[in-house]
């Protein structure tokens, strides 16, 4: 991604995922390579299912309301959007971290 290649950087984040299924850090890696490849679509099937399995990430929350936004689904983008802030605000409450994000 640094080198201005988001799909090679996909390519490389799908072997990692390969390797380790259940790495979040690699998964958010590559939906943002995806994204910035122009693979939307890809990119939210790909967040969809982090959320699945880690249905409380805010970040992968927040990056699905702005691939919705950026496809023109506003309704869907507010949502998750609201989901987002909720979820923060539920990590605040109990002490955690709370993601802070480059998005």
């Amino acid at each position: 991604m640094a080198e201005g290649n988001a799909s090679r950087a996909a390519e490389l984040f799908e072997q990692v995922l390969a390797a380790r299924p259940g790495d979040v850090e690699a998964a958010h890696g590559l939906i943002r390579a995806l994204v910035d490849s122009g693979r939307v679509d890809e990119a939210l099937a790909r967040t969809q299912q982090l959320i699945e399995r880690e249905p409380d990430d805010v970040l992968a929350v927040t990056r699905l309301s702005m691939i919705y936004q950026q496809k023109g689904m506003i309704t869907e983008a507010e949502a998750a959007a609201a989901r987002a802030k909720i979820l923060g605000w539920k990590m605040e409450l109990r002490g955690g971290p709370v993601a802070k994000t480059d998005l």
